[in-house]
């Protein structure tokens, strides 16, 4: 326990000694300056130990501290106890027990992405752009995505009540827990000629299920493709570049300008693409589906349809640490095949279609031409 202890400290030294803050305190009736650094911080700590009107332990008040270390951060960077850095894995690597629903924190209200298909989510009716108020009675307004994430995981088989605004209506949904495997690859044919793949999201199984789908495509002599990022929230960035490497001819894909400007590119070696392309998206195609459409889209490869995109044009690094908690902290951002900054933008399709229903049914005309 004490090692434990030790290394908060040191982290929460070090942020404290490189934030820089200083404090106005009168001596000898001129205005000095206090800078913080860790014996202060103990100080407030034995204050707040002390006075506060329940109990709390240090290792309580620690676990705060470090999850303030992130405050002046932005939204994508954070802290994961053990319980949370677990949680997260299991929601990047597409396995685990809950409900099956992406989200998101706006304004301090958790919204809907979208249900993973044929989860209880969805099978429940759970819908995109849903707000979720309450989970089992407990208003979870200003609560993280992964603190309302967590309070909607349990054991499989057991239920979970969600108090839903969709617009106007409030409703209650009773969703059973599930183990979820997620494959995050569907696929068919179209009119007998036009390929149709939707990805969900890019976790560790979406390569390895993408190159199944093609193969097939391939034996029925499909060159004509839609790929569908709609509601596709983003994930692991080396798997929507290999996926990139299918579709994308010789030449940039991304490129990842960190914090000292270097950029470094990511280059597909594909001679000549074999399919023609159109790309669907909408508001909530995020991170990694962003980067696919804006390779699609500089590169020339396709077609761009639906409305704007999210606009996540940033890289996050997730970083365990070594009593099993981590934390998941942006480290770049990255830019379109021709340099073009997407952050707080998102990329506008070639072909604006805002009604939903009429976005598949447009793409399957383009390819018809």
């Amino acid at each position: 326990m004490k090692r434990q202890y030790d290394f908060k400290r040191t982290i929460i030294f070090m942020l404290l000694m490189s934030m820089a803050l200083a404090l106005p305190l009168q001596v000898y009736g001129e205005e000095a300056v206090l800078d913080y650094d860790l014996e202060y911080f103990t100080e407030i700590m034995n204050l707040v130990q002390k006075n506060y009107r329940k109990d709390i332990s240090q290792e309580e008040l620690l676990e705060g501290a470090l999850k303030g270390l992130f405050y002046n951060l932005d939204e994508h960077s954070h802290y994961y106890t053990k319980e949370e850095f677990q949680a997260l894995n299991e929601d990047l690597n597409g396995d685990f027990v809950g409900i099956g629903v992406y989200i998101m924190e706006e304004d301090g209200y958790i919204k809907v992405i979208a249900p993973i298909e044929g989860s209880p989510a969805y099978k429940a009716g759970i819908k995109p752009g849903d707000i979720i108020q309450k989970v089992d009675g407990k208003d979870i307004r200003n609560m993280t995505t992964v603190e309302s994430s967590n309070l909607m995981k349990g054991k499989a088989g057991t239920s979970v009540k969600l108090g839903i605004k969709r617009g106007k209506e409030i409703k209650t949904f009773t969703v059973k827990r599930e183990e979820v495997k997620i494959n995050p690859i569907s696929y068919e044919i179209l009119n007998k000629k036009i390929g149709y793949i939707k990805i969900s999201q890019f976790n560790q199984y979406t390569y390895t299920n993408i190159t199944k789908a093609l193969n097939q495509l391939d034996k029925n002599k499909v060159t004509n493709i839609i790929i569908d990022v709609r509601d596709n929230p983003g994930g692991y960035l080396d798997e929507v570049i290999e996926i990139c490497k299918l579709f994308i001819p010789e030449g940039p894909i991304v490129h990842i300008k960190d914090r000292t400007k270097n950029i470094e590119t990511y280059n597909s070696g594909l001679k000549k693409p074999k399919y023609k392309l159109v790309v669907l998206v909408n508001e909530y195609s995020a991170s990694a589906s962003e980067i696919l459409a804006g390779a699609v889209k500089d590169r020339k490869v396709g077609q761009i349809v639906g409305v704007t995109t999210y606009g996540k044009g940033t890289v996050q690094q997730v970083i365990p640490l070594p009593y099993g908690d981590g934390m998941k902290l942006t480290i770049a951002e990255y830019l379109t095949p021709n340099k073009t900054s997407i952050d707080g933008k998102g990329i506008k399709p070639d072909v604006i279609v805002e009604d939903e229903d009429q976005q598949l049914k447009r793409a399957v005309e383009l390819l018809k031409k």
